[in-house]
């Protein structure tokens, strides 16, 4: 059984809600967007693994992630079975980045145009923007 983290980085500004995708370089779903992240080092803590993946992949680099929770749909990863610990970020502006390691590609996506997304990463991203939206209020 392999461990991974996953961020849904959230841009929140005044006009709309925006979410970071990567483009995914090789398989499994090459070219195909997804949330940033990736396999945990062994003796890494999750917190220091999502900042890990999500810089390595888009260049962002964020001081303040949020724990949601464990995905663990048994098929989630056709590499085989992969537990995600998901985790979510905040920032006030669209941040510049770019697809790296991984990644071909990053880019930031209007919430209401969210284009298919790999793994059970769709599910992830909605969990995370109602969790998100319940602290706000």
């Amino acid at each position: 059984i392999s461990v991974s983290t996953d961020c849904v980085v959230i841009c929140k500004n005044e006009r709309n809600e925006k979410i970071l995708l990567v483009k995914r370089k090789k398989d499994p779903y090459k070219n195909s967007w997804a949330i940033p992240g990736g396999f945990l080092e062994r003796d890494e803590p999750l917190e220091a693994g999502a900042a890990r993946e999500l810089k390595e992949e888009t260049g962002l680099d964020l001081k303040e992630l949020h724990q949601l929770k464990a995905f663990g749909k048994v098929h989630r990863d056709p590499r085989g079975r992969t537990i995600s610990i998901a985790f979510y970020g905040v920032v006030n502006s669209e941040e510049k980045v770019k697809g790296s390691d991984d990644a071909a590609d990053a880019k930031w996506f209007h919430v209401e145009n969210l284009p298919e997304l790999a793994f059970d990463h769709a599910e992830i991203v909605k969990y995370a923007l109602a969790t998100f939206h319940s602290k706000k209020s």
